[in-house]
């Protein structure tokens, strides 16, 4: 299973996603491969937000050798799924789509709800990361 988390800058959301995914399934012996992206390229080769370093550190979780990269069409042909984290994240990568197939790779990460980008609002960071946690063990039991 090769899992492809996606947020705006890929420097906040999607590297927690990441990181915490990466993590459950090493705890759970899986051999998933789980990476993450932007829709926007302007941290291209940067690590995550030094907050979001930061709570994944609270919880034993290290994100820091994480660099951003940005969405690229091949990345369909590459991974099984593709979890955004809002509406703007998915009409931004289902745009690059160019059929059905690729398409149907992409799904809201939390479905029927988005995951609030903390970038403008610190006090976001630890509930985003207990939210991005909760479904990242639903995940884990859904398509192991």
């Amino acid at each position: 299973m090769k899992i492809l988390m996606v947020c705006l800058g890929n420097i906040c959301r999607s590297p927690l996603a990441h990181g915490i995914l990466q993590h459950l399934v090493q705890k759970n012996d899986l051999s998933w491969e789980i990476d993450s992206a932007g829709t926007g390229d302007w941290h291209i080769g940067q690590a995550p937000d030094h907050r979001s370093i930061a709570v994944a550190a609270k919880y034993g979780v290290d994100i820091s050798q994480q660099r951003a990269q940005h969405f690229h069409v091949d990345f369909f042909e590459y991974y099984d799924r593709i979890l955004v984290m809002d509406e703007q994240n998915f009409r931004d990568v289902v745009a690059q789509a160019k059929t059905d197939q690729q398409r149907d790779k992409v799904t809201l990460f939390i479905p029927g709800s988005v995951v609030p980008d903390p970038y403008f609002d610190a006090k976001l960071f630890d509930p985003v990361y207990k939210m991005v946690e909760k479904r990242c063990l639903e995940l884990i039991n859904e398509l192991r």
